[in-house]
């Protein structure tokens, strides 16, 4: 997305298209910026956004790429550097490891010094796991995945488990933690995880935290270090985003069908039928 000519304040006529809003500083027509989460709205070939939300894409970073990996990226950096800070000597477990977020929080613990454990369903995801840091990969339809931490871990179990599935994994996922151990819950793809009785986390001195992006980049100041580190391990190559799909605007329909279809890998952007 670029700076338009339209400020997002209301005024009495819309401004030249080569000026930009009243109040934006720092600013210019034609600069790139991308934003994720709210406001909603991203099927347009047009939208006008709050400043406080837009962020400067540098040029180091494609525009599909940041079209791309915001949402995903930011929380990826909340996570692994804010919710639970990982460290070299942590042993972390993804769950859904070759998917959007998995395949970032895969790389980024990787670099960090971290052991990663991930779990896939299928070879053809083990195979991208292990591209992207995944030290043991668990395919979870032909192994039992508890029993492969323990044996991995020596039976001592994780630092953390990061978990996108939910209501098909909660059990596991508390079994595999170590003693103090954090499960961070950011998901449910699988549904809603059963009401989680306290007993479950006091049984190891358990933490268990339902983070949310928005409240981690509440201000402007959080919201660029996130973004800016998402860039920044994209420039040094510690994060690779596969944009594998992309649909024109006008054919967006079909990005969600495909999606649940199950005929996509990696991201999908749509892209303004004027571009094409």
């Amino acid at each position: 997305m670029s700076i338009s000519g339209r400020g997002s304040t209301p005024r009495p006529r819309c401004p030249s298209p080569q000026t930009v809003g009243p109040g934006l500083t720092g600013g210019k027509v034609g600069d790139v910026v991308a934003y994720a989460g709210n406001p909603m709205g991203s099927y347009a070939q047009e939208q006008i956004l709050p400043a406080s939300v837009a962020i400067p894409v540098p040029p180091s970073v494609d525009h599909k790429q940041a079209a791309s990996v915001m949402l995903k990226g930011m929380t990826a950096h909340v996570l692994l550097r804010r919710v639970f800070k990982v460290e070299s000597g942590h042993t972390i477990l993804v769950h859904a490891a070759a998917g959007g977020v998995g395949s970032l929080l895969c790389q980024w613990a990787n670099a960090l010094g971290a052991t990663v454990i991930g779990t896939v369903s299928n070879e053809e995801k083990a195979a991208q796991a292990s591209q992207d840091g995944c030290h043991h990969v668990i395919i979870y339809t032909k192994e039992d995945v508890v029993a492969r931490v323990k044996e991995i871990t020596s039976g001592k179990g994780l630092n953390v488990v990061y978990d996108s599935v939910g209501k098909d994994t909660y059990k596991a996922s508390i079994e595999c933690l170590a003693p103090r151990g954090f499960l961070v819950s950011f998901g449910q793809s699988s549904g809603k995880p059963d009401p989680i009785p306290m007993s479950d986390l006091a049984s190891k001195s358990l933490f268990l935290t339902r983070p949310s992006l928005m409240h981690y980049t509440a201000t402007r100041d959080e919201l660029l270090e996130s973004a800016g580190e998402v860039f920044a391990n994209i420039a040094n190559g510690v994060l690779r985003v596969r944009v594998n799909h992309t649909y024109l605007l006008s054919e967006a329909a079909r990005a969600p069908a495909d999606l649940e279809g199950r005929k996509t890998s990696g991201s999908i952007v749509l892209i303004p039928d004027t571009d094409s």
